[in-house]
């Protein structure tokens, strides 16, 4: 798919992977809708400056994608005022902290709305602007943890395991539309996800985890997602971008 002209909607998009894709695909040339917690409005709004110093248009949305009526008018705002829809990135999520005997229930459910049934929602709304304009394209953001797990976060990676499994079979589902579905399995990322980390932990990873020896770059991953929006013989894909950590036995 050639992105000039298309409209993209990104949720997660005000900080990290999720605004570093805002600005590669209005970079490529499309218009995005940027989608985020009330918490971070002026993030997200940034970023729309961005977007539209490039010449784009761009639209701010505050939304609980957790809940089928917020994620459903989340889609329609973003298609009734840019025009249409063909393309999601979701990218909005957090962490959940906590092993098998620590983790609280509603902390593993909340993994699930944002990581798993938030897909779900966003996607029954997305389908048929999608459908009305020959095709389209949905990219999810998994996880390593979802194939490795994550010791000390069990709703997390359970979560973010799910996602490649969606992925398959909503691709296959929406094969004849026309409309492809693709998800990036990030690593070890430099986002605010991994302030809590201490310099040791920090050391640990670049030093015996990660075989390139360094940290990811949110620009790396939105880099990944704009190569599967427009290769348009790739659907039901999972590209880790993890500086080879699914190489790694230890």
């Amino acid at each position: 798919m050639k992105l000039e002209g298309k409209v993209c909607l990104i949720t997660g998009g005000s900080s990290g992977i999720g605004a570093a894709a805002a600005r590669e695909f209005a970079a490529r040339g499309a218009d995005i809708a940027v989608c985020g917690l009330a918490a971070d409005q002026l993030l997200a709004q940034g970023v729309c400056k961005e977007i539209e110093a490039l010449g784009r248009k761009a639209l701010t949305i505050t939304a609980d994608l957790a809940d089928a009526t917020e994620a459903a008018r989340c889609v329609q705002e973003a298609a009734a005022s840019l025009g249409g829809l063909d393309v999601l990135v979701h990218c909005a999520g957090g962490p959940a902290q906590g092993g098998i005997l620590e983790v609280d229930p509603a902390t593993w459910y909340k993994a699930f709305d944002i990581h798993v049934h938030a897909i779900f929602h966003l996607t029954r709304a997305a389908v048929p602007h999608m459908r009305g304009r020959g095709g389209g394209v949905i990219l999810l953001v998994s996880s390593a943890a979802g194939s490795r797990g994550c010791a000390g976060a069990i709703a997390y990676g359970v979560a973010k395991g799910a996602i490649p499994q969606f992925t398959r079979a909503l691709a296959r589902e929406l094969a004849d539309l026309n409309i492809r579905v693709n998800c990036v399995s990030p690593g070890i990322i430099r986002t605010r996800f991994q302030d809590y980390l201490t310099p040791e932990q920090v050391e640990n990873n670049v030093r015996n985890r990660i075989p390139l020896h360094r940290e990811g770059q949110p620009a790396e991953v939105a880099a990944a997602l704009v190569a599967l929006a427009e290769n348009e013989f790739i659907t039901g894909a999972e590209l880790p971008v993890d500086g080879g950590m699914a190489m790694r036995m230890v």
